[in-house]
C-alpha cells in the first residue's frame, strides 16, 4: 500500500461520488457557482472574503469532497458544495458574496450527512479548532477561526457521533428523516500481482466493516475472466472499493461492470477517483482516526483456520435476508449483533463435526430444558443496544459520552446479573458449549464495571465532559484547571468586599442575567456612587448592572480557564477511551457470546414452531438422506393451510450418488432441488432440518447452475453465463461437494445442448464422483442410468395426465391438463408437457390450439425416423443372420447334441 496510489470508488453511486473529478475537477468547477467579483478587499487585497479563502484552502486539498463548514451554530455549504446540496436535502441556497451558500443548524448535521451519503457523495465536515475566549487573547484576536477536516464519511465509515446520535434501540427506526444504515457496509481493498515466470495472478483482498470492526481476508489465484474476484465481490457485496492505480484492464473493467450492473440505468460515466491520502505512513485510512489496518496482525492466522473450517457457497447460491429466504426463515433473534452473526452462519456452514454437534447440543437442550436459566438469559437479550457497533465505536474514539455510558452501562448490567446466574448454570445445563459460554461472559465483562464506577451518571448522560469524572486522581490535568478556575471564582467572591464598601451596602451580592455574570446590581437613584472606570453592562428602568475593572478582567481570565477545561477534558475523555480501547477485544469476544446464544435461541424457536427433526452429521461418509424433507421457506410461506407435499433423498457416495430429475414444466423439480441444498446447509450450521428423519454427510461446497440472465455489460450471452457457471463448477467441484444442476444447455441448439448436458452429467459421474442432482428436459441424457446403474437413478416429479378428447377434425386438437403430484418417483418423464404451462399463462386458446397441432406433428415426425432406424437396424440383424446362417445351424445342432 505505502508504494501505490488508491483510488477510492462508491460501488453504488461512481458518478456521483466522484462528480467534481468526472468534470474536470476540483475547485476550478465550484468558480462556476460564484459572482464576479467587483473588485478586491482594500484591506487584505483579495477579492475573497477570509472565510472563502479558507474553505478554498481546504477545498484544494480534498476536491471530490462536498465540506460542511462549521459557522457559529450551523453548518454552511459553499459553491457547488451548496448547489448539490440544496437540491438532495431540498433546502435554500442563495448568492453570499462570492459564492452560493445553504445551511444546516448543527443537531441535524447527523442527518443530512446521511442523506449525502447515500446518495453517493462523500462529505466532509469542517469544525472550528479555536475558541472565542482564547482566541480573544491571543496574538491572532482579530483574524479568522481556525478550521480543519475533522471527518471525512462515505457508505463504509458512518461511524462517530457525528453520525450516530441516536443511541437507543429503536430510535433510529423511529426517525422517519433519517437514512438507515446498511445491513453490510463493507469497504474492499483489492490488490494483484502477476508472476511473469509462472504466467499466473494472484490476488489479495482485504475487506472491513469499520461500523463492527469486521475482517476478512483472502488470497487467491485467477484467471483470465477474473471469476474467482468477481464471485467474492458478489458474495460480499461492498459498498466501497480500494484499488492501485495499476490495476490490470481486466480487472477494471470487472469492477466498472459489477458498479453499473448494481447501479441501475440512471448512472453510465464510471470515475475512479484519485485519493493521495489512503496512503499516508503505509496505511489506508477510512475517515477515522484509528488506520483500520492495525487491527489486522492479530486476527491474520484466526481469520486463515476461519475460512478453512466453512463450507464454500457457490456465490449464485445466496441465503438473502428479505422474506422468502432461508435467513428469513430462520431469524427470530432479538439483538442487531446477533441478526448479523446468524446471517454468516447461514453463508458459511461448517466442516468441523464437534462444532455442529456442540450447536446441535445446545439448540436441544434449549427445546428440552425446563431449567429457569435459559429463559432468564433469553429476557436479558431483549431490547439491548447494538453493542458490537457501539463498542466498534469507542475504540474509533468517536463515540458521544452518552453512548459510552449507554454500551457501558449495558455491559455493566449483564455482567452483574449473568454472575448471578452462574450457580444455576453450572448446575442445571449438560450442554458444554452453553455452559462454557455463559460462565466465560460474566468474567469477560467485568473491565466495564471499572470505566464506569469513574464516570458522573447525570453529566454522561447530558454530554458534560467537565463535570465527567467523579475521581480526579487519574485526571491531574482536570484537576489543575479546575483548581486555577476555583482561585479565580476565589478572587471574585472575595472582590465582593470592596464592592460592598464602595457601594455602602453590605447585603450586596452578585446577579446573573441573560448569560452575564457577576453583575452588579446599582439602583438608577444610586447611580452617583458608581466609580466611573465601570463598565456598565445593561440596565432597565429600575437598576444599572456594571462590571468593575477587576470583575472585567477576572472574568475574562475565567472564561479563558472554562474553555481550556473543555479542550482539556475533551483530551482526557480521548485518552480516557484509548484505556476502555484496550479492553476491547476481550468485550468484543463476550459480546460475540450473548449473538452465539441469541443465534442458538432463534434456531430453537424456529425448531420447536416448524416440528424440526435433529439431523445426524458424520464427518466421514459421503451420503444425503432425507426421509420425508420439505422445504424450508415453500414450507412457511405455504403455512397450514396447504401442506407442502415431503420428498425422500438418498445420495450415496459410494452408491447412487447422481439424481437426474425430469417431469412436467411447474412440477417441482427445482424446489425439490433447491430443498435439499438448503437442508445440508441448515445441517451443517447446528439447525435441525424440516424432515422426518436425516443424516448428513458434511460436504465441502454446495455448487449451482439454475436460472437463466445474460451480461452484456460484459459481452456475454445467456448460454455464456451459463458454460461459466458450469466451467467454474467443474473447476472447483469435488468428491466431497454437492452439485446441483438445472436445465443445463438450454442455451443453445437441442443437439449442441444435449450433448453438454450429457458430457457435464457424465464428468461429474466419472470422474469427480461427487454427489449430483441434475434436472433436465433431455430424454437422451436418461441414458446414463444404463451405463452407470450403480450410480445414476432416474427420478420425475410424478403428475396425471387427462387427455382432451380429440375430434376427426385435426385444427379441433388441444393439449393435455396435468395435475402436479409435487411427488418423486422413480424412472423418466417422457416428456414436459410445456403446453400445460402456457395455458397456465393465460397464452390465447388459439395460439394453444395451433401449438398442440404442431407439436402432434413433430412428435410424429421424430417417432416415423425413430421407426425408420428401428427397421433399418432391424433389417441389418436379419441381413447378419442370414449371413451366418450355416455356423447358426451347426451351433443349434451341437446344443441340442450336447442336451
Amino acid at each position: 500500500v505505502e508504494n501505490q496510489k488508491w483510488f477510492l470508488c462508491d460501488i453504488f453511486n461512481f458518478s456521483k461520488f466522484a462528480k467534481a473529478s468526472s468534470s474536470g475537477g476540483g475547485f476550478g468547477d465550484t468558480k462556476k457557482s460564484l459572482q464576479e467579483p467587483t473588485g478586491p478587499n482594500r484591506r487584505t487585497k483579495s477579492i475573497y472574503t477570509p472565510l472563502e479563502q479558507q474553505y478554498m484552502e481546504i477545498k484544494e486539498q480534498h476536491k471530490d469532497t462536498i465540506l460542511c463548514v462549521e459557522c457559529g451554530y450551523k453548518y454552511r455549504f459553499f459553491g457547488e458544495d451548496a448547489e448539490i446540496a440544496a437540491k438532495e436535502l431540498n433546502i435554500f441556497c442563495h448568492l453570499d458574496h462570492n459564492f452560493m451558500t445553504a445551511s444546516i443548524p448543527t443537531h441535524r448535521l447527523f442527518v443530512h450527512v446521511r442523506r449525502l451519503v447515500s446518495q453517493g457523495y462523500k462529505v466532509g465536515v469542517v469544525k472550528q479548532t479555536e475558541t472565542s475566549a482564547i482566541k480573544a487573547s491571543s496574538a491572532n484576536k482579530s483574524s479568522l477561526f481556525t478550521r480543519q477536516l475533522s471527518a471525512l464519511y462515505t457508505k463504509s465509515t458512518l461511524v462517530g457521533e457525528d453520525v450516530n446520535p441516536l443511541l437507543t434501540l429503536g430510535d433510529l427506526e423511529q426517525a422517519e428523516d433519517v437514512v438507515q444504515d446498511m445491513p453490510n457496509s463493507y469497504l474492499m481493498c483489492v490488490s494483484e500481482n502477476w508472476d511473469k515466470q509462472s504466467k499466473e495472478l494472484t490476488i489479495g483482498l482485504v475487506v472491513v466493516q469499520p461500523s463492527t470492526g469486521d475482517v476478512m481476508v483472502d488470497c487467491f489465484g485467477d484467471n483470465a475472466s477474473r471469476s474467482e474476484l468477481e464471485a467474492r465481490v458478489l458474495k460480499i457485496q461492498p459498498v466501497e472499493i480500494l484499488v492501485p492505480s495499476d490495476l490490470s484492464d481486466p480487472t477494471e473493467r470487472l469492477l466498472r461492470t459489477i458498479a453499473l450492473s448494481r447501479l441501475g440505468i440512471h448512472t453510465f460515466q464510471v470515475q475512479f477517483s484519485l485519493k493521495d491520502r489512503y496512503r499516508s505512513s503505509g496505511l489506508f485510512y477510512l475517515g477515522l482516526e484509528t488506520p483500520v489496518i492495525c487491527c489486522l496482525g492479530p486476527v491474520i492466522q484466526y481469520l486463515t483456520e476461519f475460512k478453512l473450517e466453512r463450507v464454500l457457497l457457490c456465490s449464485r447460491y445466496t441465503t438473502g435476508s428479505v422474506k422468502g429466504s432461508l435467513l428469513w426463515v430462520l431469524d427470530h433473534t432479538h439483538t442487531p449483533f446477533g441478526k448479523r452473526l446468524l446471517k454468516k452462519w447461514v453463508s458459511q456452514p461448517l466442516k468441523s463435526a464437534s462444532e455442529i454437534h456442540s450447536r446441535q447440543d445446545a439448540v436441544a437442550e434449549i427445546l428440552s430444558s425446563e431449567s429457569s436459566v435459559l429463559p432468564s438469559i433469553q429476557a436479558l437479550l431483549t431490547r439491548l443496544p447494538d453493542l458490537e457497533r457501539g463498542l466498534c465505536s469507542i475504540y474509533h474514539k468517536k463515540c458521544s459520552t452518552q453512548e459510552f455510558y449507554l454500551i457501558s452501562s449495558t455491559l455493566s448490567r449483564l455482567c452483574t446479573e449473568l454472575q448471578a446466574l452462574i450457580p444455576a448454570v453450572q448446575s442445571q445445563l449438560r450442554s458444554d458449549f452453553l455452559k462454557s459460554m455463559l460462565l466465560d461472559t460474566p468474567q469477560l465483562l467485568s473491565p466495564a464495571h471499572n470505566f464506569l464506577k469513574v464516570l458522573n451518571e447525570k453529566a454522561a448522560k447530558t454530554g458534560n465532559k467537565t463535570e465527567l469524572f467523579v475521581d480526579l486522581t487519574d485526571f491531574p490535568l482536570i484537576r489543575e484547571r479546575k483548581e486555577e478556575i476555583q482561585a479565580v471564582l476565589s478572587d471574585i467572591i472575595e472582590h465582593r468586599r470592596d464592592l460592598r464598601l464602595i457601594l455602602r451596602n453590605q447585603s450586596l451580592d452578585y446577579v446573573t442575567v441573560s448569560g452575564q455574570e457577576f453583575l452588579i446590581e446599582v439602583k438608577n437613584s444610586m447611580s452617583s456612587i458608581v466609580p466611573p472606570d465601570w463598565v456598565k453592562i445593561n440596565s432597565t428602568k429600575v437598576v444599572g448592572r456594571y462590571h468593575s475593572p477587576f470583575i472585567v478582567e477576572r472574568h475574562r481570565r475565567l472564561l479563558q480557564l472554562r474553555e481550556q477545561l473543555v479542550i482539556d477534558c475533551g483530551r482526557e475523555w480521548i485518552n480516557f477511551l484509548q484505556l476502555f480501547g484496550e479492553h476491547y477485544y476481550i468485550l468484543r469476544k463476550a459480546v460475540g457470546h450473548l449473538a452465539t446464544m441469541d443465534c442458538l435461541f432463534s434456531l430453537a424457536q424456529v425448531a420447536k414452531e416448524n416440528n424440526y427433526c435433529r439431523p445426524e452429521v458424520l464427518e466421514h461418509e459421503r451420503h444425503i438422506v432425507i426421509k420425508a424433507g420439505r422445504h424450508p421457506v415453500i414450507d412457511m410461506l405455504m403455512g397450514e393451510q396447504d401442506q407442502y407435499v415431503p420428498n425422500d433423498t438418498e445420495l450415496q457416495g459410494d452408491g447412487k450418488r447422481a439424481m437426474i430429475i425430469t417431469g412436467p414444466n411447474m412440477g417441482g423439480k427445482s424446489s425439490y432441488i433447491r430443498q435439499v441444498a438448503l437442508v445440508t446447509i441448515m445441517a451443517q450450521l447446528g439447525s435441525f432440518v424440516p424432515a422426518e428423519e436425516a443424516s448428513i454427510g458434511i460436504v465441502d461446497g454446495i455448487f449451482t447452475r439454475m436460472g437463466a440472465s445474460d451480461n452484456i455489460s460484459r459481452g456475454r450471452s445467456t448460454f455464456m453465463e451459463e458454460l461459466l457457471e458450469a466451467s467454474e463448477i467443474l473447476s472447483c467441484a469435488t468428491a466431497r461437494s454437492l452439485v446441483i444442476l438445472d436445465e443445463l444447455g438450454r442455451g443453445t441448439s437441442t443437439h449442441d445442448g444435449i450433448a453438454i448436458a450429457y458430457a457435464t452429467l457424465e464428468f461429474f459421474i466419472r470422474n469427480v464422483r461427487c454427489l449430483t442432482l441434475f434436472v433436465t428436459h433431455y430424454p437422451p441424457l436418461c441414458e446414463l442410468e444404463k451405463l452407470y446403474p450403480q450410480h445414476v437413478g432416474n427420478y420425475h416429479m410424478a403428475f396425471l395426465l387427462n387427455e382432451p378428447e380429440t375430434a376427426a377434425d385435426e385444427e379441433e386438437v388441444q393439449p393435455e391438463f396435468i395435475t402436479f403430484l409435487y411427488q418423486l418417483t422413480e424412472g423418466a418423464a417422457g416428456r414436459s408437457y410445456g403446453l400445460n404451462v402456457a395455458r397456465l399463462a393465460s397464452i390465447p386458446e388459439s395460439i394453444l390450439r395451433t401449438a398442440a397441432i404442431k407439436s402432434k406433428e413433430l412428435e410424429a415426425t421424430v417417432n416415423s425416423r425413430r421407426y425408420s432406424m428401428w427397421a433399418i437396424e432391424a433389417m441389418d440383424l436379419w441381413s447378419d443372420l442370414f449371413f451366418h446362417m450355416p455356423e447358426v445351424t451347426k451351433l443349434a445342432d451341437s446344443i441340442l447334441l450336447l442336451r
